[in-house]
């Protein structure tokens, strides 16, 4: 008999839709307040926030998946995660329009990431979920913020506060 292996995601919302990242990588959850501004940083790179004592760089991640920019509203909120990305850990904040619960998903229930156009690259995309309503879109992270992409071409260890 086969044994099903289950991992357990913490689930969100940018807009209408509905992402998923891996608990192992989600270190706490915060309410949202706005960071210390960073010049000349890419847009979606909405500055520096301190969480226990480092500095975290916080991360629209409506504007890195080409959406429109976060409105802040009183669900906002920030997922502070640790992301493996080649030889080392980037610690870094990504604002949800709110974050809903941690959910398992059975491997088998993941399929592999359509080619969906170009609203988001689906290398960016570890997988989807379908769900009674619609689909739960699971973010491949060390995809979206790893040196061999644009997405944090600014933002290194240099930036982070050990």
């Amino acid at each position: 008999m086969a044994v099903s292996v289950e991992s357990q995601y913490v689930t969100f919302s940018l807009g209408e839709e509905i992402f998923a990242v891996p608990v192992s990588v989600v270190r706490e959850i915060l309410d949202h307040e706005e960071p210390f501004k960073i010049p000349h940083g890419p847009d979606y790179l909405l500055g520096l926030r301190d969480v226990r004592g480092h500095g975290i760089p916080v991360i629209d991640l409506r504007l890195r998946l080409g959406m429109n920019r976060t409105v802040k509203t009183p669900h906002t909120r920030i997922l502070v995660l640790d992301v493996p990305v080649a030889d080392r850990v980037l610690a870094l904040g990504l604002v949800a329009d709110r974050v809903f619960e941690v959910v398992p998903f059975r491997a088998e229930q993941v399929e592999t990431a359509p080619d969906i156009g170009i609203r988001w690259r689906s290398d960016y995309i570890a997988g989807v979920v379908r769900r009674d309503v619609g689909f739960v879109v699971i973010i491949d992270l060390a995809r979206l913020f790893s040196d061999s992409g644009p997405a944090l071409a600014h933002v290194g260890p240099s930036a982070q506060v050990a």
